[in-house]
């Protein structure tokens, strides 16, 4: 039931399926953090019926470098990157895909699948309830495993967890701010970045802001052995924390809804085995850093349901296809999101001094025009109709056969 789940059900059941979600909770995950829809992503949430429930959340986004005696310093904002995201919450994109799904879709909550085996013809699947201990298998024509980072899915299917998942060296704890931290003003943004550590504000003008706090650690598996504001005090502790920083790290101390968790990258060989295919964070997880997650579900979603329809009756080649035609925009992604990893966390002083400097030239056009340029490699993937794109890809490779009105 997260984003890339339920628009792939809505996409597949405007495509003439009859999709069934199964989702491990006891009912939808509401919780949200901050997420940036770029023009990719705004393309293919109009194409799926979703842009009409989303609106930018801050239009004029203002953003300000801070350290933690207070002091403060003009810089730039995520509107000021090539594409110039809508800004929100993950919790709105969820709403608008959930307010898009058909009635009549199913949904089992408090269910898992336990196993997965196919044939040439479809998948036998068993399904779990957790809460009344049931167990029952069932036949489907297409398995879609779109159930995040450490997919059940996958594990199933392609094998172990550690096969795939790439660890960064990085944790990450998210959570939604209650009205606006000491020391700032309200629908202000602010960075607050040092050497392997960095607090964000993100700031919103209809909603309180949401806070991420990224650090580097190097022991992934100890990380978790914390409860995540005891964790993050102790990174922080080595200087007095400040106004802002203390009563954020306050606040992260009876949040309700908390990410916390480390920045991995998941890199398999193929998406697809036979009828089972995965989609969002279990394919591919471009990480947080790269602001391209939630657009790479919905892109994936939209051009999976064109395939399908575009090859009635031949699952293989559809899926073949959707991976033909949209791996090499994840891939790029992938690379953003290592790239930008940087930005997020610096790893030196040297680094910041950089961000100070490029802060000051980004308040004019020419300064514009280079960070632009600097991220010329993304731009691209961003702002482009993917499914176009790729379908215009498989095209020069092989005829495509037309679109079913």
């Amino acid at each position: 039931m997260g984003v890339s789940g339920i628009a792939t059900a809505t996409r597949l059941h405007a495509a003439g399926w009859t999709p069934v979600i199964v989702e491990r909770s006891a009912e939808r995950r509401r919780g949200g953090y901050f997420v940036g829809l770029f023009e990719a992503g705004l393309i293919a949430a109009d194409r799926l019926g979703i842009l009409s429930h989303l609106h930018d959340r801050n239009p004029y986004s203002l953003s300000y470098l801070v350290d933690r005696s207070g002091r403060n310093f003009r810089t730039f904002s995520m509107k000021d990157l090539p594409g110039r995201p809508w800004l929100m919450l993950r919790g709105d994109v969820e709403q608008a895909t959930f307010a898009a799904l058909p009635a009549d879709v199913e949904v089992r909550y408090s269910t898992v699948p336990t196993s997965i085996v196919q044939d040439d013809d479809g998948v036998d699947v068993t399904l779990a309830n957790s809460v009344t201990g049931q167990s029952v298998t069932e036949r489907f024509d297409l398995v879609v495993g779109a159930d995040g980072l450490r997919s059940t899915v996958r594990s199933l299917v392609f094998g172990p967890h550690k096969q795939y998942l790439h660890r960064l060296g990085y944790m990450v704890a998210a959570f939604e701010f209650p009205g606006t931290p000491a020391g700032l003003e309200p629908g202000v943004s602010v960075q607050l970045v040092e050497p392997d550590r960095a607090m964000w504000v993100f700031a919103f003008a209809d909603h309180d802001p949401t806070i991420m706090i990224s650090y580097r650690t190097d022991d992934v598996d100890a990380e978790f052995t914390y409860r995540a504001a005891d964790r993050i005090r102790e990174v922080f502790a080595d200087q007095p924390l400040g106004a802002t920083l203390s009563d954020v790290l306050d606040a992260l101390d009876h949040a309700e809804h908390v990410l916390f968790d480390s920045a991995e990258q998941v890199h398999l060989n193929t998406w697809h085995q036979g009828r089972v295919l995965l989609l969002g964070d279990s394919a591919w997880s471009v990480t947080l850093y790269a602001g391209m997650g939630v657009s790479a579900g919905l892109i994936g979603a939209d051009l999976l349901g064109e395939l399908l329809e575009r090859h009635p009756g031949d699952v293989p080649t559809a899926l073949s296809e959707w991976e033909q035609g949209l791996r090499p925009y994840i891939e790029e992604y992938q690379a953003v999101g290592l790239k930008q990893r940087a930005f997020f966390v610096p790893d030196a002083l040297r680094q910041i001094r950089v961000r100070r400097a490029m802060s000051v030239v980004t308040r004019f056009a020419l300064g514009r025009r280079l960070l632009s340029k600097a991220l010329e490699g993304a731009v691209e993937a961003r702002t482009t109709d993917i499914t176009a794109k790729a379908l215009q890809r498989l095209r020069s490779s092989h005829p495509l056969p037309a679109a079913r009105v």
